[in-house]
């Protein structure tokens, strides 16, 4: 499955990324992809409490990026 991934910069320099449809699903790394390998680890670990507890597992989002020259 694939999850979107939102990735910002706070004011210390950490990388932090989260996951819309994974409520409460949220990482941090000094660099990006420290960032990207630990939400992945906590995506993994998401979904493997969900399963435990019998939960539904939400379904990915799709999405579509659109360019606009400005």
């Amino acid at each position: 499955m694939k999850y979107r991934v939102i990735i910002e910069q706070d004011e210390d320099e950490m990388f932090i990324a989260e996951v819309p449809s994974l409520p409460g699903c949220i990482s941090q790394g000094k660099t990006r992809a420290e960032v990207l390998k630990n939400i992945q680890e906590a995506i993994e670990v998401y979904i493997e409490s969900l399963k435990a507890h019998d939960e539904p597992i939400p379904p990915p989002i799709d999405e579509e990026i659109v360019e606009v020259t400005v």
